[in-house]
């Protein structure tokens, strides 16, 4: 964060701090206009923000491999979903939006001082928009949306749980019988076991389970090698994406169930679609000052609209919600009273849509 203290020290400013609030008539003013390159004067260049939105898109791949034993599965197990090809899904788990604050270089300003002005403390982000004046703001949080990539796989060592008589085994039919068979035995011991029928019997609750769970165990690895197995991976890839007046739906990516996320121009995938509806909760536009001789007097900011934001694919709403935009709203300004060296008016900005968040005067605060 940039936080801005101008004490220039100059032979017509007075060594005082802000305090107290500002009277314009008493004292020159400090003029904020309109930033124009290769003007030199003493001041800093301050951004009103435009609203972006950081979209998290989280999906899972789920990759089914067949076993080894899977011809002979329904046969000999009667088992009419295995597996007998490796078989790839991407599904989407969920969307998520989180809007932030980026500089609008079409709002960019100029805070410069004039003679018999105290220079206000400003906060800036790193990127140069305006948080606060006559006082300090907190820094704004980054947006919390990260690309994530994880991999699982259920996949046993089935071979672990072959007996004597299925490792000599001479070919694979027969061990696919053998392993068949030693599969129906675990069902049938694991059922004496529940019904307190079997041989031997655990001595207490706890043994009996620990022997159920071995029994699962077994059976699983067993049943891979006729039912297969699968593997997924979850992730999140992460769209930067800046809302704009006239574009109310736009293709936002595209979403494979082969490959994932991919671009917009890779037809592969279905149009992943974002629409932004500009509510007109306040006009569009900067408001223009009637005065002109305020032109240069005043400090900017934004008042936003409200909008619709809503993400679909396949005619299905993944997200939707009410945000405001900065870009759908307009300026409005404040009178430069907040920079002459009496001041006491705190001012915070939002970083987000640049309008006024808090305005405090420590003068009247006990």
């Amino acid at each position: 964060m940039k936080k801005v203290f101008f004490s220039f020290i100059l032979s017509f400013l007075l060594p005082t701090l802000w305090e107290g609030l500002g009277i314009g008539s008493l004292y020159a003013q400090t003029n904020v206009v309109t930033y124009s390159p290769g003007v030199s004067t003493d001041g800093v260049v301050y951004y009103l923000p435009k609203t972006a939105f950081k979209i998290a898109v989280t999906a899972t791949r789920t990759t089914v491999h067949p076993g080894d034993f899977h011809n002979y599965a329904q046969r000999m197990l009667r088992l009419n979903d295995a597996a007998h090809s490796e078989q790839t899904q991407w599904a989407i788990d969920r969307v998520q939006i989180v809007p932030f604050g980026m500089p609008d270089t079409a709002k960019v300003y100029l805070v410069t001082l004039k003679k018999n002005t105290s220079a206000p403390l400003c906060t800036l982000t790193d990127d140069g928009i305006l948080l606060s004046i006559n006082t300090q703001a907190d820094k704004p949080q980054p947006p919390v949306v990260e690309e994530t990539n994880t991999r699982n796989s259920d996949k046993m060592n089935s071979r672990d749980f072959f007996n004597q008589e299925i490792l000599s085994a001479g070919s694979e039919l027969k061990m696919a019988e053998l392993t068949a068979a030693e599969i129906y035995n675990i069902r049938e011991s694991r059922s004496e076991l529940t019904k307190g029928e079997a041989d031997y019997m655990p001595k207490d609750g706890e043994q009996l389970k620990l022997m159920l769970q071995k029994l699962d165990e077994q059976e699983k690895a067993l049943m891979q090698l006729f039912k297969g197995y699968a593997d997924t991976e979850t992730k999140t890839w992460v769209l930067t994406y800046v809302p704009e007046l006239g574009k109310e739906k736009e293709l936002l990516a595209r979403f494979s169930d082969q490959q994932g996320l991919v671009d917009k121009d890779n037809l592969s995938g279905a149009p992943l679609y974002i629409t932004v509806a500009n509510k007109k909760t306040v006009t569009s536009g900067r408001t223009e000052l009637t005065d002109k001789r305020l032109i240069d007097k005043v400090v900017y900011y934004n008042i936003p609209s409200q909008a619709d934001v809503e993400i679909s694919f396949m005619d299905n709403t993944l997200i939707k919600g009410q945000m405001p935009i900065a870009q759908f709203g307009h300026e409005e300004y404040l009178t430069d009273d907040l920079f002459n060296r009496r001041a006491t008016c705190h001012v915070w900005f939002n970083p987000v849509t640049g309008n006024i968040q808090k305005i405090e005067d420590s003068s009247l605060v006990k």
